[in-house]
């Protein structure tokens, strides 16, 4: 069987993942929403179908804070491409009402996040060595794109990012994808008021994406990074999880928007 783990954001998992495959997601380069891991509804204006649901495989998906804006897209994605779902989250079983969300099997597994740098570093740092340890062949993690000045305003959000990554890459060279998206778009719900991020996120992505060239102009250039839609940075990461052809090492956002227009297997 396959051992992969989908991440999002900080997790800490005190159980077996050795038939798990951890797919670490975390929030996007410009969210700063690291204070908690309460789930804000992120599906629900998103569209009210039933997402195609199938059956439950024998591979495992772990989803590190998978009741986040990010996490709970790539919980639903996953379990529309049949695979058995779990996820670790501070505030455990997800509070969403729509019909997917009862597939997943939810566990509260970490407690207070109050440091960027321990909810971006450490705790994600712990979760690639248990992934190691319990013989995980394939970690995925969703960083967040270089933006140059703002890297170094959230300094501690951003070297939590990138010691991860570093300890990624040293424990599992050859299994270890980090998806580098920018500014993540989408419509979402906080409490009762929604959010549509993409009102703006969506005409920037048509445009900056033709136009990587601008991302070498000093100072501005990382600002000019398109924003990718929360939907094409789950099926990425599913991708990237379940696939063992997908390329492992850095995956930036122009790479994403690539893979993202890929069919599914």
């Amino acid at each position: 069987m396959m051992k992969r783990i989908l991440m999002s954001r900080l997790l800490h998992s005190q159980t077996s993942t050795a038939r798990l495959f951890p797919i670490p997601v975390s929030s996007n380069g410009r969210s700063l929403s690291t204070g908690s891991n309460r789930v804000d509804d992120p599906l629900k204006s998103e569209g009210t179908e039933t997402p195609n649901v199938k059956p439950p495989s024998n591979e495992k998906v772990l989803v590190l804070g998978g009741n986040g804006f990010v996490g709970s897209h790539i919980c639903k994605e996953a379990l529309e491409r049949g695979l058995t779902v779990s996820s670790f989250s501070r505030s455990g079983r997800s509070s969403l009402k729509d019909s997917w969300a009862e597939s997943v099997v939810w566990h509260q597994g970490f407690g207070s996040n109050s440091y960027m740098y321990k909810i971006n570093g450490t705790a994600n740092i712990n979760a690639v060595k248990a992934a190691k340890e319990q013989g995980v062949k394939r970690f995925v993690f969703v960083s967040a794109a270089d933006f140059g000045l703002v890297n170094y305003l959230l300094r501690g959000y951003y070297e939590g990012k990138r010691a991860t990554e570093e300890e990624l890459m040293t424990e599992l060279p050859h299994g270890g994808v980090i998806l580098r998206p920018g500014f993540i778009h989408g419509t979402r719900q906080v409490g009762s008021i929604k959010l549509p991020l993409s009102v703006i996120g969506a005409p920037l992505e048509m445009i900056l994406k033709h136009a990587k060239v601008l991302t070498a102009i000093p100072l501005v250039g990382p600002l000019l990074i398109p924003p990718v839609h929360v939907t094409s940075v789950a099926k990425v990461a599913v991708s990237a999880a379940t696939d063992p052809t997908f390329p492992h090492g850095i995956i930036d956002v122009y790479s994403i928007l690539q893979h993202s227009q890929q069919k599914s297997a």
